[in-house]
C-alpha cells in the first residue's frame, strides 16, 4: 500500500466501492482516481444483495409524476420534493447509461424492459436483471468496467480510518491494510461506503456494514441528517444464518401473501395488504409475532412451481436452509435493511465539509424522507454518482498537504453496540429506551475501542430518534404514536450528540394521548 501512494497524492479518493463508489469512479474518468475497498472489488457491500431492481418510469401507462407522487407519499412528508423530482426524472437515462456499461436486464417476449411492481408502486416500474439478481448483474458489469478503465486505480483490503482536516477542509484519509497504515494526501474525498445494518443483530446488510462512513463524515465535523429512519424489510428469511438472506418485496408484487402458523391471512384487512408501505407491513408482522405468532410468505398458490424460474437467489437461499417455496410457506421476519439517513448532502454531493462529498445510501439527499419506496436506492446512487463526479471534477485540487506518519488504529468492530442497538432501535422504539441507549453509546464512542466508530453512529441515531417526538415513516415511538405539524428533516452533529448525553432530562417525557 505504502508503496504506490505517494505518485497518488491528489488524485480524489473514493471510499467504498458499491454500485454507489463504482460509478462515481467511472464518471470521473478519465480523470485519475483512487477507489479504497475494505474488501475485493464489491465483496462486502449491500449492493450484490439487491434482489428487487432499480425503479423507473419506463412503462407507457407511467410518468416520472407518478413515480415522484410514490416517492413522496412512502417518504410520509420528510422528502425533499426538488431533488426527488430531479432524480425520478434522471431515472431512464440511468438505466440506458447501465445498459452502455455492460449490464444485463431482463427483458420481456416482445424485446422491451421487463418491469415488474413492488410495494407502494402504482405502476409496474421496476427494472431487474436475473430475476432476483440485479444488484449482482449491476456488480459485475460495473467491477469490469472498472478494471478496463486505466485512470482508476484500486486498493482492496484497504480500509479508511480517519480523515484528515487542515482548516476545515479535507487534507487527507488515514487507511490500513492488515499489515500497515498509510496516509492518502488529497482535498476531494468522495464516500461510498453504504448503511448500518450491521449495527443490528438482524439484518440483511454485510456484517461490515456498521456505518464507517458515517463515522469517518461525523468525526471530521460534517452534520447528519435524517439518522432516526431505518427501514426494516418486513420479509428477510427467518433462519439462523447472518445477514439475513432477502425475501424481495417482488415477491409479493407476484402476488405471495403472509400467513402465520395457522394459515391466517393477517394483513387482509390493511389497507394495501401485503403491498403497504414497508414501514407499515413491517410494524404489522413485528405486532404480529410479539404476540407468539410466527409469520410466514406463502407463494403456493401465485407462483407454484415458477418461483425457482422467477426468484432463482431466494429458491436457493430457501433450499439451502430445506425450504421448498413450491411447497411450503417461507418462514420471514423484519430486519434492517436501509438507512434513509445519511450524509447531509447538497443536490451536488456536497457536504458540509469542504472537499467531502457522499453518495449512495451513507447520502441523505432527502430523496427517501422517513420510508424509502423500494427499488429508489439503486436508482439515486447511479443517478447522483454522474453529479457527484461533476462537482469532484469542477473543484479541481490545489491544496496538498505533507502527510507525517499514519497512526494505527484498531480495526473498527460493533461489539456491545450491537445489543443496545438491537433493543432501543428497532421497529418500535420509546423514549425511556433510548435515554438509557444514549447513556450507554456515550461513553462507548468517545473511548478508544474497536467499537468507538459503531457507538458513535448509533450514539447519533439514539439522540436523532429520541429528539423526533412523534412516528413518521419507519420511526415510530410507542410514546409518541401520531404525527405532530408541520415536521421537518433534522441535522447533527457528533458535539451536539455528545452534548445531549449531558443535557438529558432524566424525567420520563410526557406521553402522547
Amino acid at each position: 500500500m505504502s508503496a504506490d501512494r505517494h505518485d497518488l497524492a491528489g488524485r480524489p479518493v473514493i471510499i467504498g466501492a458499491g454500485i454507489a463508489g463504482l460509478m462515481t469512479a467511472l464518471e470521473l474518468a478519465p480523470l485519475p482516481v483512487v477507489l479504497m475497498s475494505a474488501a475485493p472489488l464489491g465483496g462486502e457491500a449491500s449492493s450484490p444483495l439487491a434482489q428487487g431492481g432499480m425503479a423507473a418510469a419506463l412503462g407507457s401507462d407511467d410518468s416520472t409524476a407518478l413515480h415522484l407522487a410514490d416517492t413522496c407519499n412512502a417518504g410520509d412528508g420528510l422528502c425533499d420534493v426538488p431533488v426527488a423530482r430531479r432524480i425520478v426524472e434522471a431515472a431512464p437515462k440511468a438505466i440506458e447509461r447501465l445498459e452502455r456499461l455492460g449490464v444485463v436486464f431482463d427483458r420481456n417476449p416482445s424485446g422491451g424492459l421487463a418491469l415488474g411492481l413492488e410495494a407502494a408502486h402504482s405502476r409496474r416500474r421496476i427494472v431487474h436483471a436475473g430475476g432476483d439478481a440485479t444488484g449482482r448483474e449491476l456488480i459485475r458489469a460495473l467491477v469490469a468496467a472498472v478494471r478496463a478503465t486505466p485512470s482508476i486505480t484500486v486498493f482492496e483490503d484497504v480500509r479508511a480510518r480517519r480523515l484528515l482536516i487542515e482548516d476545515g477542509s479535507i487534507a487527507g484519509v488515514i487507511a490500513t491494510s492488515q499489515t500497515a497504515s498509510a496516509v492518502f494526501a488529497t482535498d476531494r474525498v468522495v464516500l461510498a461506503t453504504g448503511g448500518i445494518g450491521s449495527l443490528y443483530h438482524d439484518t440483511t446488510n454485510p456484517l461490515g456494514c456498521f456505518g464507517q462512513g458515517l463515522a469517518l463524515a461525523a468525526r471530521a465535523g460534517a452534520e447528519l441528517a435524517d439518522l432516526e429512519f431505518v427501514q426494516f424489510h418486513p420479509t428477510a428469511l427467518d433462519t439462523p444464518a447472518r445477514p439475513m438472506p432477502l425475501v424481495s418485496e417482488a415477491v409479493r408484487g407476484e402476488g405471495a401473501v403472509l400467513i402465520d402458523e395457522i394459515g391466517q391471512r393477517f394483513l387482509a384487512d390493511l389497507p394495501g395488504a401485503e403491498l403497504a408501505s414497508r414501514d407499515t407491513v413491517a410494524r404489522a408482522v413485528f405486532r404480529h409475532l410479539a404476540k407468539g405468532h410466527r409469520v410466514f410468505l406463502d407463494t403456493r398458490d401465485c407462483l407454484v412451481t415458477r418461483f425457482a424460474e422467477r426468484f432463482p437467489a431466494i429458491a436457493a437461499f430457501c433450499h439451502e436452509a430445506g425450504i421448498d417455496p413450491a411447497f411450503e410457506p417461507i418462514p420471514i421476519r423484519p430486519a434492517a435493511h436501509y438507512h434513509m439517513g445519511g450524509v447531509a448532502v447538497d443536490d451536488e454531493g456536497r457536504s458540509s465539509v469542504p472537499g467531502l462529498w457522499a453518495c449512495g445510501e451513507v447520502a441523505s439527499t432527502g430523496l427517501h424522507g422517513a420510508n424509502r419506496l423500494a427499488s429508489n436506492s439503486l436508482t439515486e446512487a447511479v443517478v447522483c454518482a454522474e453529479w457527484v463526479a461533476r462537482s469532484v471534477a469542477s473543484a479541481s485540487g490545489t491544496r496538498i498537504i505533507e502527510a507525517g506518519p499514519a497512526e494505527l488504529l484498531p480495526p473498527p468492530a460493533p461489539g456491545p453496540v450491537r445489543d443496545i442497538v438491537s433493543a432501543t432501535l428497532g421497529v418500535v422504539r420509546n423514549g425511556d429506551e433510548l435515554r438509557g441507549a444514549v447513556a450507554r453509546l456515550a461513553p462507548l464512542a468517545t473511548g478508544k475501542t474497536a467499537c468507538a466508530d459503531p457507538a458513535a453512529v448509533a450514539l447519533m441515531m439514539a439522540v436523532s430518534a429520541l429528539r423526533r417526538k412523534e412516528s413518521r415513516g419507519a420511526h415510530f415511538r410507542s410514546d409518541f404514536p401520531t404525527h405532530t405539524a408541520p415536521t421537518r428533516r433534522a441535522r447533527l452533529t457528533l458535539d451536539a450528540a455528545l452534548a445531549a448525553d449531558a443535557e438529558l432530562d432524566p424525567a420520563p417525557l410526557a406521553r402522547s394521548a
